[in-house]
């Protein structure tokens, strides 16, 4: 397939992504909007590659004539240094979920902070933001808080297994909102989830544990409590044993569903220049859901 102005080839980099619901999303709306659209999957692991080498596929894409490429897990952070320019936002995040090619340079962009914010917004309109803890600082984690920071949170706590990655994103995060209102972000190791939970309004689970094939949960149930609300970003399944486990305790609860639909929204707009309808994504995205279920 060529590039033109009705004509797209869009892939997905990423570990394990056979499972995606990305190419039948975009391209089902492609076809609404009369664009020959095709998706493909470009599986590391498959491939025997380390996320190391993103960065040449990044390369091989857009000599192959690609218009763009999504990035996810674990490639959102190794795939910035070889990009020529970052949006505004990626830079800020850190991440990168989505690159556009422009001839001979390749733009690095981040959609899943605004979708996260769009399904939050949809999913828990009215969930108190006043103390909030994030599990994961990578490239999911950092789009979730600077999500979380644009939304409003008054105190959040980044909680990673790598101590040192949780510093990095607190410390990107405050040069990024230097001029916000007044929050305050803290980093601390996991071993602090217990004390954390004992005052936090919500929980937002960014890791990539609950996802096929990495099933279980993040958090022990007995942690749990009716008054948290629980986010989980992963979408494949829908419903987690972390989510689960918090609607047994009675927990307001959100999917990653949200979050997919709405960062696919916004990188199909990069990718053709065309406006998407995402509530009728979003009714796309659950008739896939119920039809196959995720994970």
């Amino acid at each position: 397939m060529t590039r033109g102005a009705d004509r797209f080839l869009v892939g997905l980099i990423g570990a394990s992504v056979g499972a995606s619901l990305s190419p039948p999303l975009h391209e089902q709306e492609a076809d609404e909007l009369g664009l020959r659209y095709l998706y493909h999957l470009i599986d590391i692991d498959s491939l025997g590659l380390p996320a190391s080498d993103v960065g040449e596929l990044v390369t091989c894409a857009r000599r192959l004539g690609f218009t763009g490429l999504n990035i996810t897990h674990p490639c959102k952070q190794t795939v910035v240094p070889s990009l020529n320019e970052l949006s505004r936002e990626a830079a800020a995040v850190g991440a990168v979920n989505t690159v556009v090619f422009d001839g001979e340079r390749s733009v690095g962009h981040n959609t899943d902070w605004s979708g996260f914010v769009d399904g939050f917004i949809r999913g828990l309109p009215d969930a108190p933001l006043g103390d909030v803890v994030l599990l994961g600082a990578g490239g999911a984690g950092a789009a979730v808080a600077h999500a979380m920071l644009t939304l409003g949170v008054r105190r959040l706590a980044v909680l990673d297994l790598d101590g040192g990655r949780a510093h990095r994103l607190v410390g990107a995060l405050r040069r990024a909102h230097r001029t916000g209102g007044p929050w305050t972000v803290t980093a601390d190791g996991v071993g602090s989830l217990p004390e954390r939970l004992r005052a936090a309004d919500g929980l937002i689970n960014a890791t990539p544990v609950g996802m096929t094939p990495r099933l279980g949960s993040p958090v022990p149930a007995e942690l749990l409590r009716p008054e948290l609300w629980v986010a989980d970003v992963v979408y494949r399944p829908l419903e987690t044993e972390l989510l689960r486990n918090a609607r047994d305790r009675g927990c307001l609860t959100l999917s990653g569903g949200g979050m997919v639909v709405f960062q696919a929204a916004a990188a199909f707009r990069l990718f053709t220049g065309r406006e998407p309808d995402s509530e009728r994504m979003y009714r796309h995205f659950q008739s896939l859901t119920s039809a196959a279920p995720v994970g």
